[in-house]
């Protein structure tokens, strides 16, 4: 996507990827990059999804005894 928005030119991008026809490269330029992480997101197990890191008690303490 972001090579086709750089030259504007699907064919250059089929090119460069090495698609044998332009149809390939049309099934890449139209899908929806919400639905490729939606898509993503599903499969991906819940202990490995994005979200903050917290600490546990023990070693924030041993941190703050450190400083």
């Amino acid at each position: 996507m972001i090579v086709l928005q750089a030259t504007q030119d699907i064919r250059k991008v089929s090119l460069w990827l090495g698609h044998s026809t332009l149809a390939t490269t049309e099934i890449y330029v139209r899908a929806d990059p919400s639905q490729k992480l939606e898509a993503i997101e599903a499969v991906v197990p819940p202990h490995l999804r994005k979200g903050k890191f917290r600490p546990p008690d023990r070693l924030i303490a041993m941190l703050r005894t450190k400083s």
